[in-house]
């Protein structure tokens, strides 16, 4: 798995794709691809994720953009040296396509920042 990497105001975001061809059906075209996410604060201060915004591209150019509370139904704090990691999947019905968008971080003062997701790709039987 190749690992995509963005850096922003002391958060690293790490996302490594992987193409689940088991949950996948070519003759429906219906392509699913598996993510994790890694979620470093190198800062010196603790952090919470609010939200996420996420723009997924298939090969036709068309685009889905998703949005809501926490990831994976949390709002995790993460504390200075500290990660928080999950995984998720999204569906295409290309063969490829791409993610990225940013999480909305808020630290101990209320102030806000949008730590970004790297454009990654997503390609069928690449693993």
């Amino acid at each position: 798995m190749i690992p995509y990497i963005a850096m922003t105001e002391g958060i690293e975001v790490t996302v490594r794709p992987v193409y689940l061809d088991d949950r996948s059906d070519l003759l429906n075209r219906r392509f699913v691809f598996g993510y994790f996410v890694r979620i470093e604060n190198q800062g010196d201060q603790e952090v919470q994720l609010l939200r996420r915004h996420w723009l997924i591209r298939d090969a036709t150019g068309r685009v889905q953009e998703v949005q809501g509370d926490g990831v994976v139904g949390v709002q995790p704090v993460i504390a200075p040296g500290g990660v928080h990691e999950y995984s998720s999947y999204c569906i295409l019905t290309t063969f490829e396509g791409n993610m990225e968008g940013n999480y909305l971080m808020q630290r101990p003062n209320g102030s806000r920042f949008r730590a970004t997701i790297p454009r990654f790709n997503l390609r069928a039987a690449s693993n």
